[in-house]
């Protein structure tokens, strides 16, 4: 027992030894409460006292009941976590003062997550045959969790499968949403795996001024968008939450067993939950970590519980599954995988990530290329000089230019945005008035097309009915 949880305390992020502390704590009091066996209290007695070692060890501190760990300050409902000074980051709001975007190498070390490395890379390329995704090589997905577990699986021919999804707010996505469906029909590709995909409007209707039926109709477009990536329609299955968790028991029984394990005191340190929010908010966290296991699913694993998942998704969403990963072991499941990529900067520049509640800052997949020209044209941040002088003199700079960033999320040719910097950087004559003023000009090469288009939904309904089903109904 010993060697096991000083493996879990090496494993664990600070945050995640807290909560296993606390957790223990409820345990023991627990046990009392109900007469327990002295036994049994003894038992829970000494594991407690052994995860309050190991958390000191790891921290530095000592554990104190509803005061975690200082770099892991509870997140507030009203405001975002602080990293530093300067960076705030959590599952509703990003902001930094540092026009490059939040310090991605601190966020790891904050939430105990692995880089993903070059060597992670090459093994992805050579257990697969395939060349990485250029979100890989160029550090957009940049964070994960047990990534090598997913891929010892592939090489020892043991299924998985993969899990994303979008929490429907608007009538349609912006492409900042589609940074995680992009890479994740990449890894359906290139693994050859099943895909749910989670449209939470359950969340939308909790969080939002919004009623059911608004969610649910935002649920039906975003579907038209996230079906138009491509996916293959005989691997996946797209489903909301306000339809599927009333049909399935498979379901219902994991978002329970979750329940019924983690403690309030746990989400509110996670979420920051107050006495002021609906109980479907705290409730909410359980029915995200739910399809992340297999036995969610039972018409597309046959009730499998060893099937193990993983997870593309911004980082901001990582507490969710940390939650998940913490509880998995005690309700007898694989802990879920996950892969995290960077944010898709706002038009204003990447101190805050794009916002579909906030239209002046987003690039909607339903705008025309007028729209986008007239947003990029108006509002794009360039970071060019106060002068032409000084940006004849100086040049431009690339790693606070709005438009070149979104260029090294939707150009895949390495070559063709390094030439694309480079122009950038050094700005000839004919490009000072494009970079000078309000915004840097409009690109043609800005312009995100899905390769299949947006299909009609009609044709979309009759294509996956030959698959996996799509559980968003027309709203009545």
């Amino acid at each position: 027992m010993a060697d096991f949880e000083n493996c879990v305390s090496c494993s664990s992020s600070p945050l995640e030894l807290f909560e296993r502390v606390t957790a223990q704590g409820e345990k023991v009091r627990s046990l009392k409460a109900g007469k327990a066996s002295t036994d049994e209290i003894d038992a829970a007695v000494k594991l407690l006292l052994s995860l309050k070692v190991n958390y000191k060890t790891a921290t530095g501190q000592d554990y104190k009941a509803g005061s975690p760990p200082v770099d892991f300050s509870p997140i507030s409902n009203n405001g975002p976590t602080t990293i530093q000074d300067e960076d705030f980051v959590d599952p509703w709001t990003v902001q930094t003062s540092n026009a490059k975007g939040v310090d991605y190498d601190k966020l790891i070390v904050r939430f105990g997550s692995s880089k993903i490395d070059k060597e992670l890379i090459n093994r992805i390329e050579r257990i697969t045959g395939k060349t990485p995704h250029h979100f890989l090589r160029r550090g957009i997905f940049f964070s994960h969790r047990d990534m090598n577990q997913i891929l010892d699986a592939y090489e020892n021919k043991k299924p998985f499968y993969l899990y994303t999804g979008r929490g429907p707010s608007s009538e349609a996505m912006h492409v900042g949403h589609l940074i995680p469906f992009i890479f994740t029909k990449w890894l359906q590709e290139v693994f050859n795996v099943p895909l749910v995909i989670q449209l939470t409007d359950d969340e939308k209707y909790l969080w939002k001024d919004l009623t059911i039926q608004k969610a649910c109709e935002y649920a039906i477009e975003n579907a038209k968008d996230i079906i138009a990536c491509g996916f293959d329609i005989n691997k996946t299955f797209i489903f909301s939450d306000l339809d599927y968790l009333g049909m399935s028991s498979g379901f219902y029984k994991n978002v329970v067993k979750i329940q019924k394990h983690v403690t309030f005191n746990q989400v509110k340190g996670i979420f920051g939950f107050t006495d002021s929010d609906c109980i479907g908010k705290i409730s909410f966290p359980a029915i995200q970590a739910a399809p992340s296991f297999s036995s969610s699913f039972p018409q597309i694993f046959k009730d499998k519980k060893d099937i193990q998942c993983l997870i593309p998704c911004a980082i901001d969403q990582d507490p969710y599954f940390r939650m998940t990963r913490d509880v998995a072991p005690r309700i007898g499941y694989l802990k879920p995988a996950l892969l995290h990529s960077i944010f898709f900067p706002a038009l204003q520049g990447a101190q805050t990530k794009m916002s579909a509640s906030d239209p002046n800052s987003s690039i909607f997949l339903t705008d025309t290329p007028k729209q986008i020209k007239t947003k990029i044209n108006k509002h794009a941040f360039s970071g060019g000089k106060d002068t032409i002088e000084e940006h004849r003199k100086y040049g431009g700079n690339c790693e606070v230019d709005v438009s070149y960033m979104y260029l090294t999320f939707f150009v895949e040719d390495d070559d063709k945005l390094e030439k694309m910097k480079q122009v950038r950087n050094q700005l000839k004559d004919h490009y000072y008035l494009s970079f000078h003023g309000e915004g840097p000009s409009y690109n043609q090469d800005l312009l995100f097309q899905p390769p299949h288009g947006r299909y009609p939904w009609y044709n979309a309904i009759s294509s996956l009915s030959k698959g996996f089903s799509i559980l968003v109904q027309p709203c009545e």
